[in-house]
């Protein structure tokens, strides 16, 4: 029965990067205000009713694209940090790689949404925090492609 399970699992995790994936290319190409599920679901060959087992919303699916984008950032972050883990001999800036290693999304990746500076909306214990409220207030995702 674990083996079930497993399996169910794994599609169910398979299925919902790629509504992800899916959410990332149009925000690239119309931007968050035109991000629409049933687009989504359009192109990825399921029916619209479908996709809301994985996300309820619109608004949840945009909260779990930011939440994404900021782990990778900082995963990004905390790697070029280990790899200049010698302290410095006296109080200094970070090092320039760190920099360096968060910035790259952009040029190499036009697609990948980038959050501004801040940490992410931690879901209250009453549910997920409304991503059109992070969307449009302190939070953006910027999808230019520079």
């Amino acid at each position: 029965m674990t083996a079930i399970r497993g399996a169910r699992e794994r599609a169910r995790s398979e299925i919902t990067e790629a509504i992800k994936d899916e959410a990332r290319k149009q925000l690239a190409a119309e931007g968050a205000a035109k991000l629409s599920l049933r687009a989504v679901a359009r192109e990825l060959g399921m029916a619209s009713s479908a996709l809301y087992r994985y996300f309820p919303s619109r608004d949840d699916l945009l909260t779990a694209l930011i939440v994404d984008a900021y782990t990778a950032l900082g995963v990004a972050a905390e790697r070029a940090r280990d790899a200049n883990a010698e302290p410095p001999p006296h109080p200094a800036p970070p090092p320039p790689a760190v920099p360096r290693a968060v910035r790259p999304a952009g040029p190499r990746r036009p697609d990948a949404a980038r959050p501004a500076p801040g940490p992410p909306s931690v879901p209250s214990p009453s549910g997920a925090p409304s991503a059109r409220r992070c969307a449009t207030g302190a939070w953006t995702i910027r999808t230019s492609t520079r």
